[in-house]
């Protein structure tokens, strides 16, 4: 593969790091950013080939990421429509809320596009991307999405663009749930007499090792909750609190939200 990013922001900068931490070469990775700054950035994450010019980088790759802001996206796919045409690389778009119809009007053509929704974990390599394909992709590029995607974390496919916006309620906005629970936990053992320190290593840890637990596990979240629920103890107490309190209802009722805002965006963006 040779791998173009316009773009080069913190997504970019994550994927090209674990691209080249997993044993992809510098040499065929090229970035065009505006921004002087951003670019001297990714040259600081890897020896990547970088610039000001994207239509250059296009007859340089087969692969193009686009990794700019879903605002700016109809400006730059209409500025390289023309060279995205000549070579026809795979375009990958990492913009929440642009489609992939109006990405492939804005291009011409019948361009092959995957569109992903990564999560900022990828920023540590530890992110969950879920990804879509239109008809005009091979099977090969499918698999150098996948490569591409999962050199930051877990990569998974969905059947249909729709399911996208679920991806978004679950994974895309996902670890800001976890960061308020993490956050609630941390207040709470601070009012219990803890310290901070205390408070918020505890909390992290506990949350690493729940998670670890469960990836690990050969049985679901619901049985690793049964197993370290005694009858009648601490922990049965506090689900118990939890779930009275209509906890279940509160995260589906604030992921459907999310997953609602996500369609409205791409409504919002088809119209710009």
């Amino acid at each position: 593969m040779r791998i173009g990013f316009i773009g080069g922001g913190n997504m970019a900068s994550s994927i090209i790091g674990g691209l080249v931490a997993s044993g992809m070469a510098a040499e065929n990775i090229w970035a065009s950013d505006p921004n002087a700054d951003s670019l001297a950035k990714l040259r600081d994450v890897a020896a990547v080939n970088t610039g000001s010019d994207n239509n250059a980088l296009i007859a340089q790759v087969n692969v193009l990421i686009l990794a700019v802001k879903p605002q700016i996206m109809k400006m730059v796919a209409v500025d390289i429509a023309a060279a995205v045409k000549e070579h026809q690389p795979l375009v990958i778009t990492i913009a929440a809320g642009v489609t992939g119809g109006s990405l492939a009007g804005w291009l011409g053509g019948n361009p092959a596009i995957v569109r992903c929704m990564p999560n900022t974990p990828a920023l540590v390599r530890s992110g969950a991307t879920g990804l879509y394909a239109n008809e005009q992709v091979s099977e090969a590029q499918r698999q150098q999405a996948t490569t591409i995607l999962e050199a930051v974390g877990l990569a998974l496919w969905v059947d249909s663009e729709a399911q996208l916006d679920a991806v978004t309620a679950v994974s895309g906005s996902g670890p800001a749930y976890f960061f308020l629970v993490m956050e609630a936990m941390q207040a709470a053992g601070k009012d219990m007499g803890l310290s901070d320190e205390v408070a918020k290593q505890l909390t992290l840890q506990t949350a690493l090792g729940a998670a670890k637990m469960a990836i690990a596990s050969d049985v679901d979240a619901a049985e690793l909750r049964r197993r370290v629920t005694s009858p009648k103890g601490t922990t049965e107490r506090a689900i118990n609190i939890l779930e009275d309190g209509g906890l279940r209802q509160l995260f589906a009722d604030a992921l459907d939200g999310a997953r609602v805002r996500a369609e409205e965006l791409a409504i919002e963006l088809e119209g710009e």
